[in-house]
């Protein structure tokens, strides 16, 4: 049992394993919403689009962290705003400015002489270089995160599900979307630093995805998604230390695993007779 748990009695390791098992909680509680709601290709657009805010924020020896959350600001205004004065769908407002922002970023980091390293550093992170001040930020973010869900959890059913029937309530779903932009932004950015703006996909969006395909209330699908996330950091950097692999991008395709798993799971349940019932917000 000792390759169990030999590697956790490492610093950082341990720190990693607590850092990863944090981001899978914040990516559970946001990535339900963006599985249920289709936000992938705006949730992918808004991790590339930090990139201008992070490589300012390198180049001027500011926070990494608060560049990424302006940059993701500016990202979600700038769709807003294309898809309320624009004939254009708001998929191709939210194309435009990925590539726009993203050549941005590439062009700023570019005058940098440690361009590679910068641009990987942010592309996959270090999950291994996570230190205490880190696990703390994202403790915080945590806290934030499960109070916007508990908040407003009715808000984001009820737009998730009936747009219409949610203005009809009195739910403001123009609000409610705003404040789920803001879980998708605070999910991001908590989760970059820790596996990289490529790799946060495997946590925010595949254990939602596998357990969605069990689970026919909102809740259990975010804590399904967190235990699901919570087995692939483990899962991960167990395979990263022992074959010596990538440790965030072994941990991201340990998530995407399991969601296939899981579709070969339904595969097999959807032979055997049951009886469908319909997704549930509590």
């Amino acid at each position: 049992m000792e390759w169990l748990t030999d590697p956790f009695e490492v610093g950082f390791v341990a720190r990693a394993l607590w850092g990863g098992l944090l981001v899978s909680v914040i990516c559970g509680l946001a990535g339900t919403w963006v599985v249920l709601r289709g936000m992938a290709f705006m949730s992918d657009a808004m991790a590339h689009g930090m990139l201008p805010g992070v490589a300012i924020a390198s180049l001027l020896g500011g926070s990494l962290l608060l560049g990424a959350a302006l940059s993701a600001v500016a990202m979600t205004l700038g769709v807003t705003a294309l898809s309320r004065t624009s004939r254009l769908s708001q998929d191709t407002g939210i194309g435009l400015l990925f590539v726009g922002m993203l050549s941005t970023g590439v062009i700023i980091v570019s005058h940098s002489q440690s361009f590679a390293v910068d641009l990987t550093g942010f592309l996959f992170g270090d999950v291994l270089a996570v230190r205490e001040i880190d696990l703390l930020f994202l403790a915080g973010a945590l806290a934030l995160a499960l109070v916007l869900t508990v908040a407003f959890h009715r808000s984001f059913v009820a737009l998730s599900f009936d747009r219409r029937k949610a203005a009809t309530l009195g739910l403001r779903p123009g609000l409610a979307h705003g404040l789920m932009v803001s879980l998708l932004t605070l999910a991001i950015v908590a989760s970059f630093h820790v596996v990289g703006t490529l790799l946060v996909f495997g946590l925010l969006i595949a254990p939602p995805a596998a357990m969605a395909l069990w689970a026919n209330r909102i809740p259990a699908i975010m804590i399904g998604a967190a235990v699901i996330g919570g087995i692939a950091t483990v899962g991960g950097l167990l395979i990263s230390w022992h074959l010596g692999t990538a440790a965030g991008a072994t941990i991201a395709a340990f998530a995407v695993a399991c969601f296939f798993v899981s579709v070969l799971a339904t595969l097999v349940r959807d032979r055997l007779p049951f009886t469908a019932t319909p997704l549930k917000g509590h």
